[in-house]
């Protein structure tokens, strides 16, 4: 049985942990020049390897939060990376959980392997919270192909590195992404961390793509959130059937996003009225809890119907019970569902996790820059005041995302950049039709 268990947890954990990466769409980007190294000092500060960012000595509640004028510059270390001045990021529930502790010993595994020998409790901080960013590219490896200083990005942050509320972040080349050319940096940090999201369950856990996708019939619960709103328009722009759950007063969002049907599910009989309808392909839960229920009868049964949850118990688990145990216990779950749900009804149960993907917002800012899907930006906030931006996401009911304004002067030129941009595209639009 011990064996079992460790060879469980050990498949999960390398799960967790692993990214795959589209190396074909990237090596394909022929004839681009290998990046150079570049000083990024620009003051003062940046001369001593200091940067402002927002970082957590302690997890709890917004109070933690403190703004550190002397943070640690991050320096590319690697070939592959690249170092990206932050304009705009956003703010997700993960952020909330993260700063609680949600997946503090999972995470930190991931950070430092070796941490499992220490008894350090401290060693992940401070931490730099913040998953979605919007920036200009200063610096990067020899071995970067992908991207030159200067160029405009965007890209979701792994949740084991250092966020995007600071002045400058390091990622890897695989997880940025060419930012979309219509968008301004604000707009833009509203929607890698969603798109991210919604792919990996769409795509990996729910089988869906552009070529399989028309006339599906798909159930989103949650659909106002940020997840719900990118989900939406995606799934129209591959022509399938969406039915949304919000509540009464988002239903014009939704609508107005792409949606077909819209249930509410304040009304008290939001599962009568969805049994009520044709039966479903997808149904993808962002909601958890008690829809996990009743959502499962919603599916077509016998026919490969797939039910994905992004509420999982992964992460929570390894927080109270251990790594090892935490992580066996969640497969255990994990297996139990599936196996009940494929034998039951014919449907398949599963997780659905977010996995940073630069290739994938390749294809992502390519259906934004044809007006396929739009920024759902609810709230901005300057970077002085990313506690009250916390506070805003805190309330819930969230009618798409709260961004963060990290370079307030950067960003107001990067929309007169982006007006200018479509002014120039409008009379070059009304010249070829004069010719």
């Amino acid at each position: 049985m011990g064996s079992v268990r460790a060879m469980t947890s050990f498949r999960l954990l390398s799960l967790f942990t692993s990214k795959a990466v589209d190396w074909s769409q990237t090596l394909a980007r022929a004839g681009w020049s290998v990046c150079g190294r570049r000083n990024v000092c620009s003051s003062p500060s940046r001369l001593q390897g200091c940067m402002a960012a927002w970082v957590i000595h302690q997890y709890g509640a917004s109070g933690v939060l403190k703004l550190s004028e002397e943070t640690p510059l991050p320096i590319v270390r690697s070939p592959t990376e690249v170092m990206v001045k932050v304009h705009a990021a956003s703010l997700n529930p993960l952020d909330i959980s993260m700063r609680g502790g949600y997946g503090a010993k999972l995470l930190k595994l991931r950070r430092d392997p070796l941490s499992v020998l220490s008894s350090d409790s401290e060693s992940e901080f401070p931490l730099i919270l913040g998953r979605d960013v919007s920036g200009v590219v200063v610096d990067c490896g020899s071995e970067v192909t992908h991207v030159l200083p200067g160029d405009e990005v965007w890209a979701a942050v792994p949740p084991w590195k250092q966020g995007s509320l600071a002045e400058y972040v390091t990622l890897t080349e695989y997880e940025v992404s060419h930012k979309p050319k219509l968008l301004s940096h604000t707009e833009a940090a509203s929607i890698p961390y969603v798109a991210n999201t919604a792919l990996s369950a769409l795509v990996n856990a729910g089988g869906l793509c552009r070529d399989s996708s028309s006339n599906k019939r798909v159930l989103i619960t949650g659909g106002s959130g940020g997840v719900g709103t990118f989900s939406i328009q995606l799934l129209k722009a591959w022509g399938a059937h969406v039915t949304v759950t919000c509540s009464q007063n988002a239903e014009g969002l939704v609508r107005g996003l792409g949606a077909d049907e819209v249930v509410d599910y304040t009304a008290g009989d939001a599962p009568d009225q969805l049994q009520m309808m044709e039966k479903f392909d997808v149904v993808l839960d962002s909601v958890g809890g008690e829809t996990e229920q009743w959502a499962m009868e919603l599916l077509k049964p016998w026919s490969g119907a797939k039910y994905v949850t992004l509420v999982t118990p992964l992460l929570s688990s390894t927080d109270s019970m251990g790594l090892l145990d935490g992580v066996f216990q969640a497969g255990s779950t994990l297996h139990n569902k599936a196996i009940q749900n494929i034998i039951s009804n014919g449907v398949f149960y599963r997780w659905g996790f977010y996995a940073p993907d630069g290739p994938a917002l390749d294809e992502v800012s390519r259906l934004v820059d044809a007006g396929k899907i739009l920024p759902v930006v609810e709230a901005q906030f300057p970077f002085s005041q990313v506690p009250q931006a916390f506070q805003k996401l805190e309330q819930g009911h969230a009618r798409g995302k709260t961004v963060v304004r990290v370079a307030e002067e950067d960003d107001r030129q990067d929309e007169e950049l982006v007006q200018s941009a479509a002014e120039a595209e409008g009379e070059e639009q009304e010249t070829l039709k004069q010719n």
